[in-house]
């Protein structure tokens, strides 16, 4: 009977981790949605990016003063440095070259590019620790960057903006979440994971924010009441949930679970880009987006099998 019951509640913990893991999949998805639906309304990207830090930072907040009272022991300059440092870098520079490159392409293409961070961070950690790549590794990220180029010719098919200046601004910004998760494991080791992105989320927000208040006038947030809609969806549906989502997941059915199941987020959002933003769906851009999951999944695996 004990037996039985520990199965049912174990059952239970990876159904809800699954669950979990999906919500936060495809509220990270919604985020190109939303900020190519806030573009119909010209609203430009200095200014949608502060609106969506200013809601989301009371929550970050929030989390900081709670994660703070737990552990006593204050940051050291060189544990500051690094919060300050990867903030700036992982979620205020990322976020702001993602919002900028989203006026020139697509929110599918956008996140297909988004999610070739793992053949990056595993570029960048072979140059940091002088680590030599495997040949599937390698053959996984060339088959990733193959699927990129399809999805790519799709949308200079459709002849959409300004594609080459809007794909580097986004590989730019996938380059800069790279350089974060390289060094975020450092500092993660030494400051705890939630107390860590929490402070770098506030980082974020008050870097944005400084933006705004630097290079725009007050007026420039008088704006429709649906931009502030989007806003505020995208600070809690795109950004607050989907951090502590992926948190609740990766507690219950482990990181490796938990990314497999990320893969689903490009997906989602091309065919939430074909319903709200009217993109087209070709079978190139299938072809596309299968060969970029297929790439990033061998390499998230792989990666997984080797030593610290």
């Amino acid at each position: 009977m004990t037996s039985n019951t520990g199965s049912t509640l174990a059952n239970r913990e990876v159904f809800i981790g699954v669950v979990f893991a999906l919500l936060a999949a495809v509220g990270f998805s919604a985020k190109a949605i939303l900020v190519k639906l806030a573009y119909l309304d010209s609203v430009d990207a200095i200014t949608l990016l502060a609106l969506r830090m200013v809601f989301s930072v009371p929550f970050f907040i929030g989390v900081a003063i709670w994660v703070r009272r737990r552990h006593a022991v204050a940051l050291n300059t060189h544990d500051r440095l690094l919060v300050l440092g990867l903030g700036l870098i992982g979620y205020y520079g990322a976020s702001f070259l993602d919002f900028l490159g989203l006026q020139y392409i697509s929110a599918g293409l956008e996140r297909l590019i988004l999610f070739l961070y793992p053949t990056m961070t595993v570029l960048l950690t072979a140059l940091v620790y002088k680590r030599a790549i495997g040949r599937v590794v390698i053959a996984a990220m060339a088959l990733s960057y193959a699927g990129i180029a399809l999805v790519f010719l799709h949308d200079v098919g459709t002849k959409e903006g300004s594609i080459v200046l809007g794909s580097a601004l986004v590989f730019a910004s996938t380059l800069s979440y790279s350089i974060y998760l390289v060094g975020a494991g450092h500092a993660i080791a030494r400051i705890g994971a939630m107390r860590f992105t929490a402070y770098a989320m506030v980082v974020a927000s008050a870097a944005s924010l400084l933006q705004f208040v630097v290079m725009r006038p007050l007026d420039a947030l008088d704006l429709p009441l649906r931009i502030y809609g989007y806003s505020i969806a995208m600070a809690i549906f795109s950004t607050v949930l989907p951090v502590f989502l992926l948190s609740f997941a990766i507690k219950r059915i482990g990181s490796g679970s938990a990314s497999l199941i990320g893969t689903v987020g490009p997906v989602s959002t091309i065919y939430m880009a074909y319903v709200f933003l009217n993109e087209s769906i070709s079978l190139l851009q299938i072809a596309g987006s299968v060969l970029v999951l297929i790439g990033v999944l061998v390499i998230s695996r792989n990666s997984k099998r080797e030593p610290d």
